[in-house]
């Protein structure tokens, strides 16, 4: 029989224990090793445990004008794609919240969508969309493909707190004498302001560090991550491409962190 930790809530099994840490380890194992690679002291060995440790690797890769320019287009993209994403997020919350109207939920599914499917399949699908209008490969084609999947963490975030935001509020506003804009920002804003930090968090993470749509739609522009996949090529530089790739889980890890805690405050 299980035992019980004080408040009466039963503690896991030993099996369940052990399956958790198995799949953290198989989850977080890899970037571990990447982390500790970043600090070899070999460009060329990929021997455990590495032969020596060292930070000459990070001072060297901020010398390449190549990572500069790849890590500038990358927190750009990211930025512009998430304020869209919570601009756009918010507004279809909002419509879908406070409208019930004919294709309601099928308008729901199209906005969830993209982030159901497979990066490589919005890819091939935003590409053929492109071409079919005529618009050069651009910033703003790279943008626009990170925005449709940037769009779903923004909209999840803000539906699911305006379900908990109680409705007479916002009538009591408008019976009051508010304007619609007036409501928004005094009551609906307040009350939605931590998810749409936690969502417009996660839209960065998740806009900063996509390899499929990137591909797709960059052109001749290369983001971070694709100039990660460059290096792979080059064995000699493993060690920068490991110190770039810290800079990408660094990138998406604390926004995610954040976004976690700001949550579970809105839910206490």
């Amino acid at each position: 029989m299980r035992s019980k930790i004080n408040d009466g809530t039963p503690r896991a099994s030993v099996g369940l224990k052990l399956a958790t840490l198995g799949a953290l380890l198989f989850l977080h194992l890899p970037l571990l090793v990447v982390i500790l690679y970043a600090f070899t002291t070999d460009e060329a060995a990929f021997t455990f445990p590495p032969p020596g440790l060292t930070t000459r690797w990070f001072s060297e890769i901020l010398t390449r004008t190549d990572f500069r320019q790849a890590l500038g287009l990358s927190i750009t993209v990211a930025l512009v794609a998430t304020f869209m994403a919570l601009v756009m997020g918010t507004l279809l919350s909002l419509a879908i919240y406070r409208s019930k109207f004919f294709g309601r939920e099928a308008i729901s599914l199209l906005v969830i969508l993209p982030i159901a499917l497979p990066g490589i399949v919005t890819g091939i699908a935003l590409r053929s969309a492109i071409s079919l209008t005529g618009l050069n490969f651009s910033f703003w084609t790279i943008v626009i493909g990170h925005a449709t999947f940037c769009i779903v963490t923004v909209y999840n975030n803000v539906v699911a707190r305006l379900r908990r935001t109680n409705y007479s509020q916002i009538e009591a506003s408008m019976d009051l004498g508010a304007s619609t804009f007036q409501t928004f920002r005094y009551v609906i804003l307040p009350n939605i302001a931590t998810a749409l930090l936690a969502g417009g968090m996660l839209a960065f993470a998740l806009s900063f560090d996509e390899v499929i749509v990137t591909t797709f739609t960059a052109g001749q522009q290369q983001t971070l991550p694709i100039w990660i996949y460059g290096q792979l090529f080059r064995p000699r530089d493993r060690p920068v491409t490991n110190v770039a790739a810290l800079f990408v889980i660094a990138a998406t890890f604390i926004p995610i962190l954040l976004a976690y805690r700001f949550t579970n405050e809105a839910r206490e």
